[in-house]
């Protein structure tokens, strides 16, 4: 092979290399000043739009802080459980923190920073369910399915567990549902059902499954190691200066959740 050739060869190579690591993109979320984060309009305590258009929760006061921490400003754009991966696929939002747990199969499509929240999964019943005081009292009752979340997967997971899955767009849904007696529970994680529990200002509580552990992520784009790194840094921070703590205090104060110990930092999953 003629050295210009190889020359030319291995220009291209080392091109190549540096696009797969994502150094030279162009795409790193610390090239951009305002970050267009997907949040969810629809749960209370976490993220719910006002009438106004506006956002407010725990999710929203996160990514505000994060974005403060690293001198960049965020607008919000409105996800549902089954937009939050599209909406990051589709570049129509940098970031997604939208209780976007972790799971093998979503980080085949995206990376995650954080996790920035570890929740644990549990159940969402009426108070006047009075002989319902675990998972084995639901048996084969009616659970609310949102479209897009894989909690009801992880609840048939559970040996012997049977359900009758009953499909929601989102938990404004799956609340009129449960009123009006056209299902029995509810499933996903605990901050969620907490903010439901809290507008619904009674007549709701939590069993105290703890079906499994869950890790809220901060949904990006692969390829952004350094970007990455950055949130982790941040979210570190985060906790270390007492914030995380004070905003479970704001949102879920009285539910319990606040109590909850907050020890050290989530383990982070590895920026790739």
């Amino acid at each position: 092979m003629r050295l210009p050739t190889l020359i030319v060869l291995l220009t291209a190579l080392a091109g190549a290399l540096l696009s797969a690591c994502g150094s030279g993109s162009g795409e790193s979320l610390l090239h951009k000043k305002t970050w267009v984060v997907g949040v969810r309009p629809d749960l209370p305590g976490l993220g719910l739009r006002r009438p106004d258009g506006t956002f407010e929760g725990f999710d929203i006061d996160v990514a505000r802080y994060i974005a403060r921490d690293l001198g960049r400003t965020v607008t919000f754009v409105p996800v549902l459980a089954a937009d939050r991966l599209p909406a990051l696929e589709t570049k129509k939002a940098d970031l997604v923190l939208a209780t976007l747990s972790v799971t093998p199969e979503r980080k085949t499509r995206i990376a995650f920073a954080g996790p920035y929240l570890t929740s644990y999964q549990d159940v969402l019943v009426r108070d006047d369910m009075r002989g319902v005081t675990g998972l084995r009292d639901l048996k084969g009752r009616r659970f609310c399915a949102v479209e897009g979340s894989d909690t009801t997967k992880r609840l048939m997971a559970v040996r012997g567990m049977t359900a009758a899955l009953v499909p929601a767009k989102d938990y404004d849904r799956c609340m009129s549902l449960i009123r009006a007696n056209g299902v029995d529970a509810i499933t996903t994680n605990d901050v969620i059902l907490a903010g439901l529990a809290k507008r619904a200002g009674g007549g709701m509580r939590l069993i105290g499954a703890q079906i499994s552990e869950q890790n809220s992520g901060i949904g990006m784009r692969r390829g952004d190691p350094d970007g990455c790194e950055a949130l982790n840094g941040a979210i570190t921070r985060m906790y270390q200066d007492g914030t995380t703590a004070a905003l479970l205090r704001k949102w879920f104060g009285g539910t319990g959740l606040d109590r909850r110990p907050i020890v050290e930092v989530p383990q982070f999953e590895g920026c790739l």
